[in-house]
């Protein structure tokens, strides 16, 4: 045995640095986009592009435990270089640290909570700041692609690996019980079989009994031979005795089904579901006589007639039902296949399930294998082959209907995939919802942009920006009319609507001092 030894630093060193190596890939990649904008940017947004490095790496580091933190940081740098808040600085982190998110996060509310208050803070941040609306709607079709979408497709994983966890253990756990049920019902089925023993050999003892009476009165046998065959009575009768108590011991409690008689046959089985109304037909061979069978055989025999009858009256009422009874090469094999079930108004049945496990432990004890399932026309199918002389057993029955567990499992595979529409599903709705919400506010908000002639007028060059807020609209246009030339260096214009619907525009430019230098009407330009 080799004895257990301490990990040295330098071991304990590298376990460190293979558990970090996640964390650090990760960090290097979500840190490569604002790597590369940095050149591209405008100086006033260059620290909030430098700070991705630090604060990407705190997101890395909250990322498992924190991971609704872990998305929120990267929001604010975003929203200070652009109101839109897609940016090339940050873009591959909101969608990966949301794909994260959805992952780690056991609960959909709170970053449900979370996108509704970034939703509902950007309207008021882009009509002060950027002093027009569009830019909320450009937020919120970054909020639902970029950011959004990559959460739901992180919830549907973690809900997909939760189904199929849950489903694997409801599986194990079904299957459990069924072996158990199935246990039970071959215990009870081979107590019924004993039952059938018990009214054949109670029969036969009656018999000998009876006979053994007869001899005893018997005025041509000497006293001796009376008295043994008083015994011989005697001891026929303690024997039925003891039998009935043992089979009476091995009876279940909750024992319903009548006690079918011994010498019933399926000609009179087949009459007593005619008179209560069902509609069967019997086939039958000239030589398949259940006199001629086994008592196992004939018992079983018995049985599959009567439980397939029994299914049919109670899954399929006023179904047809054919039985058909045959021998070929040492075996009897009987078939009961019932129609469909009409149309019409019929309470559910309600079955415990098992019927058809004793009816296949009562053929297997007998040497016969048994098969059950839906016929390809409809309704139902049982057929079972029985040996008409002592035998081994048939292969095993392969088993057409889906177990329990599976048919569980199938369930939540079916739940899997409708959360999978969901997830596809939810931000189209909204995406749709919100392409109404634009085309709605592109045709009341011209109306919210007008500047008045008069207030044109009154504005004056080399006046400071803050006097003009009285005169000027809240809203701007977001663009200027087709063809506008851009303003010149360190210039900032904004322009506002002649009349609403108009090609032309008022054209106000700012200095970086916030001073009128021109203001002008501008057309549209064909390019």
């Amino acid at each position: 045995m080799t004895p257990w030894r301490r990990p040295d630093a330098r071991q304990l060193h590298a376990r460190r640095l293979y558990a970090r190596a996640p964390g650090l890939v990760l960090w290097l990649l979500v840190c490569g986009p604002p790597a590369l904008a940095f050149g591209s940017l405008a100086h006033t947004h260059l620290w909030a592009t430098a700070a991705a490095f630090p604060l990407l790496g705190v997101c890395v580091l909250l990322r498992r435990r924190r991971p609704l933190t872990a998305l929120a940081l990267p929001i604010a740098p975003s929203l200070v270089i652009s109101l839109d808040l897609f940016t090339v600085a940050y873009c591959a982190a909101l969608a990966v640290f949301g794909y994260l998110a959805g992952i780690r996060m056991p609960r959909a509310r709170p970053a449900l909570w979370f996108f509704s208050a970034v939703a509902a803070g950007g309207l008021p941040l882009s009509a002060v700041v950027g002093r027009t609306v569009w830019p909320w709607f450009s937020l919120l079709l970054t909020l639902l692609l970029n950011v959004m979408l990559p959460w739901l497709l992180g919830r549907y994983r973690r809900q997909y690996a939760e189904l199929a966890r849950t489903g694997w253990q409801l599986a194990e756990r079904m299957e459990r019980e069924q072996q158990a049920v199935a246990d039970r019902t071959r215990l009870r089925e081979r107590a019924r079989i004993a039952g059938d023993m018990h009214d054949s050999l109670g029969h036969d003892l009656a018999l000998i009994a009876l006979r053994a009476g007869a001899l005893e009165v018997d005025p041509r046998l000497d006293a001796d031979r009376q008295a043994a065959a008083g015994e011989l009575r005697a001891a026929a009768g303690t024997a039925t005795e003891r039998l009935r108590e043992i089979i009476g011991v091995l009876r279940t409690d909750d024992e319903s089904a009548p006690r079918v008689p011994a010498d019933e046959s399926v000609e009179r089985l087949v009459d007593r579901a005619r008179a209560s109304g069902m509609t069967v037909t019997l086939e039958e061979a000239d030589d398949t006589g259940a006199r001629t069978l086994p008592a196992m055989t004939g018992h079983a025999l018995h049985r599959v007639v009567q439980e397939s009858l029994t299914n049919a009256a109670k899954h399929a009422p006023g179904a047809a039902v054919r039985v058909r009874i045959g021998r070929a090469a040492g075996q009897v094999r009987v078939t009961v296949a019932n129609t469909a079930r009409p149309d019409g108004p019929a309470a559910d049945p309600v079955s415990g399930g098992s019927g058809l496990v004793g009816l296949d432990e009562r053929v297997r004890l007998a040497g016969g294998t048994l098969r059950a399932g839906p016929a390809p026309e409809g309704g139902f199918t049982v057929s079972a082959r029985l040996p008409t002389a002592g035998g081994t057993p048939a292969e095993p029955l392969e088993r057409p209907e889906p177990t329990a567990a599976e048919r569980e499992l199938d369930r939540a595979q079916r739940q899997v995939q409708r959360r999978l529409r969901q997830t596809v599903i939810v931000p189209l709705a909204l995406l749709a919802a919100l392409v109404v919400l634009t085309s709605t506010f592109h045709l009341v908000s011209p109306s919210w942009t007008v500047l008045e002639r008069e207030h044109y007028d009154a504005l004056r060059l080399g006046a400071d920006r803050s006097r003009m807020d009285s005169l000027l609209p809240f809203f701007a246009l977001d663009a200027p009319p087709d063809g506008t030339p851009p303003p010149p260096h360190g210039w900032t214009c904004e322009y506002y609507s002649v009349r609403p619907g108009s090609d032309t525009a008022y054209e106000l430019c700012f200095t970086d001092g916030d001073r009128l230098v021109k203001k002008s009407v501008v057309h549209r330009r064909d390019r």
